[in-house]
This record gives C-alpha cells, sequence and structure tokens, in this order.
C-alpha cells in the first residue's frame, strides 16, 4: 500500500516537474509527498530526484524509475475514471473511535471539507465500534487490530507505544530498570473498559518478556493516559505521536528505554465490501492515508 503511493507521489513529481504542483493535483500537503518521496527513495537506496530552487529534475535513477511510475500512475487514473465521482452532493458518515477520533481525525476534517466541499460530511465519536455493518455509517475508523470479519479494512499507519513519565515522578518513585519493576508504579493504559487488560508484552533484541500489571487507570481516551502521566501521576503506555513534543522538552522521559512494547497502536478504516468503491470513501481514506503520515512518523 505505501510504496504504490509513493510511486504514485514520485510520477506526480516527475511528471509535473514541481513539489507543489504535484501536492496540488493529490489534494494532499507538500510536506506528505517529500515524505513519500523520501520514503521511496530509502526503500530503494538511490536519490531519485535533484532539487533546485528553480526545478525538479530526474536522476538517472529516477529516470529508469519514471515508467514504472507513469503505468502505475495511469493504472489509478483509469480506475478512478471508471469510478468518477457522480454530480450532486455526496453524503458520508464516518463513525470514529472516540479516543483516537479527538486527537487524529478531527482536527483533519476541516481541511477535508476544503478540498471536497461536495460532500456532506457527518463525522460520529463513539466509546464501541460495532461489529458488523449497520444503518447509520458508511466508515468506521479505529484501532486496526480489532476484528471485524464482515468488513474490508485498509490500514491508515501504525504507530509504536512507548512508556512515559515525568522526570519528577521517576526521581520520587525511582526508575524502572527492568519490565518487573513497573509491577511497583501506577500504571495507565488506553484500552477497551469493559475488558481485563491484556498483558504488555516488551521485546529487547531476542528478549521478551510479559508483564500481566493491572494498571492503575484503564480509560479508553489516551488523552486521558497523557495528562494523567504528565501531571506526574504514574507511567503513561502511549502512542510515541503524543508524547513526541513532551519527551523533545524534557517534560516527559521515555521508561525502559532499551525495551520496546510489542503492540503498536494500528488504526484502521474498515467499511462493507459493497461500499469499497464509493468516491466519497475513497477520497476520506485516501486525504486519511496522506494526512496521518506525518503525524504518526510510521510506515505501514
Amino acid at each position: 500500500m505505501w510504496l504504490a503511493s509513493e510511486m504514485a507521489a514520485f510520477a506526480h513529481v516527475a511528471e509535473l516537474g514541481s513539489f507543489t504542483a504535484a501536492a496540488r493535483e493529490l489534494k494532499v500537503p507538500k510536506v506528505a509527498v517529500s515524505r513519500a518521496i523520501a520514503s521511496l527513495e530509502r526503500r530503494l537506496g538511490s536519490r531519485l530526484l535533484l532539487r533546485t530552487t528553480r526545478r525538479v529534475a530526474l536522476t538517472p535513477a529516477g529516470t529508469v524509475l519514471q515508467p514504472h511510475c507513469q503505468r502505475l500512475l495511469e493504472e489509478v487514473r483509469a480506475v478512478r475514471s471508471r469510478f468518477a465521482t457522480p454530480s450532486g452532493p455526496q453524503r458520508l458518515r464516518v463513525l470514529v473511535d472516540a479516543g483516537y477520533g479527538r486527537i487524529l481525525v478531527s482536527p483533519l476534517v476541516p481541511r477535508f471539507l476544503e478540498h471536497y466541499p461536495d460532500i456532506e460530511l457527518q463525522v460520529s465519536l463513539t466509546d464501541a465500534l460495532p461489529h458488523a455493518p449497520a444503518e447509520g455509517w458508511d466508515l468506521l475508523i479505529g484501532n486496526g487490530a480489532l476484528e471485524r470479519p464482515a468488513l474490508m479494512r485498509t490500514a491508515l499507519g501504525r504507530a509504536p507505544q512507548l512508556l512515559c513519565a515525568t522526570p519528577a515522578y521517576l526521581a520520587a518513585h525511582g526508575r524502572p530498570r527492568q519490565p518487573s519493576d513497573l509491577n511497583a508504579h501506577a500504571l495507565f493504559r488506553a484500552l477497551e473498559t469493559d475488558a481485563p487488560p491484556p498483558p504488555l508484552h516488551l521485546r529487547r533484541g531476542s528478549e521478551e518478556q510479559e508483564l500481566r500489571a493491572r494498571p492503575a487507570l484503564q480509560v479508553n481516551d489516551p488523552a486521558l493516559v497523557h495528562s494523567s502521566a504528565a501531571a506526574g501521576l504514574g507511567i503513561g503506555v502511549l502512542p510515541e505521536f503524543l508524547c513526541r513534543q513532551g519527551l523533545a522538552m524534557g517534560k516527559l522521559e521515555r521508561v525502559l528505554p532499551d525495551w520496546s512494547l510489542a503492540q503498536p497502536l494500528q488504526l484502521a478504516a474498515l467499511y462493507a465490501p459493497s461500499q469499497a468503491a464509493t468516491p466519497a470513501i475513497r477520497q476520506f481514506i485516501e486525504f486519511l492515508l496522506a494526512s496521518m503520515a506525518p503525524i504518526l512518523g510510521a510506515t505501514g
């Protein structure tokens, strides 16, 4: 999925000779196009574009790659033409997991409406996503780890989760040196509140440990986990994008930095198979893919 998106971005830049024009054509921020090209260059291990103040030129590797990407772009355009947006307003009803909806989706809605003024968008936040297609919605946005066998799924991105606390809390209560030390601390997690908390799986190289610590706070809102950890009340299990600024400013400190949590956040869009070709759904998913990549800072 990501490689195809990156190749499409490269094809637009090569065709139009401009990152700005490509971003305008794709209806995404210019930074999203730049990140896509940089990611493609890392994947292929070759510089593809030479960028100056006046123009963008292809490198030899870019010249080799361009016809392949151009064919991909032509196929994409053919499919879009086949499923062209019908005339007149379209209605799109989106049901979003409340915790991540407030943080990730709601701030993007105004910009989406600027790009697609003909779509009548209805966004509702919910604490419990339905398990099967139902009346009243067209698209679900939530944690992709949840199983929805009756629905199709498009991955929107993955974000690593970290253990974080304030330096003051760790100075007062001690810094954990190994996973079992977490049992002596107040632990905050964003989880479904009507289910027992699953164990934490931590990895360090080939070493793995499972921790069954009962959280002192279990809520379905990651923002509340972040605010509780930032207030110095305990250690929070947080997606990296939520604690990125606090870590950079020294207001938060990573706990057990040599260990990684084996359960990344996996955001996904879910929809009924019969709705897969609906233009409004396709446009909303494409917009989220382009807009969330810089936020999550993760690969698909």
